[in-house]
């Protein structure tokens, strides 16, 4: 009789060990993308820069930023990753870059993937669409 309370107790014990390690996760990371394109347009232009704004809130710690934008309908990429710096081992942060669009990226409609992990390898990922435009000749550096 003796051992059976023994084994019960251990048991519950091993069970409440489990979920006090399982409340302890944090959250998966959290990304609202604030702007996308000079004055959130969700556009940018060939040879210009595509402004990108994110607020992310990672409890278990940013670990790296992974942006993609690829053409909707054909195999034009661009990749950027941010793994080193201010956004790194930080909990809340606002994600403030320019994206450099070559000139030579084919006009019309793309996909953005904008990727958090944190330091526990939980990931979230935000998307756009974003469309690229004809440059227009106008200097649009004042403006963020």
């Amino acid at each position: 009789m003796k051992k059976n309370t023994l084994i019960r107790l251990i048991t519950l014990f091993i069970i409440i060990l489990a979920f006090a390690a399982c409340s302890k996760t944090p959250a998966a990371p959290e990304i609202i993308l604030t702007e996308v394109g000079h004055g959130n347009g969700k556009t940018a232009e060939q040879g210009d820069d595509l402004h990108l704004e994110a607020d992310i809130v990672a409890e278990g710690l940013i670990k790296g930023i992974f942006v993609e934008i690829h053409q909707e309908n054909g195999s034009f990429k661009l990749e950027e990753s941010y793994t080193a710096g201010k956004y790194i081992g930080v909990k809340n942060t606002e994600f403030h870059e320019h994206i450099d669009i070559p000139a030579n990226a084919p006009l019309g409609e793309y996909h953005l993937h904008f990727t958090v992990t944190d330091q526990q390898g939980q990931r979230t990922q935000a998307e756009a669409h974003i469309e690229v435009i004809e440059n227009d000749g106008h200097d649009d550096d004042d403006e963020d």
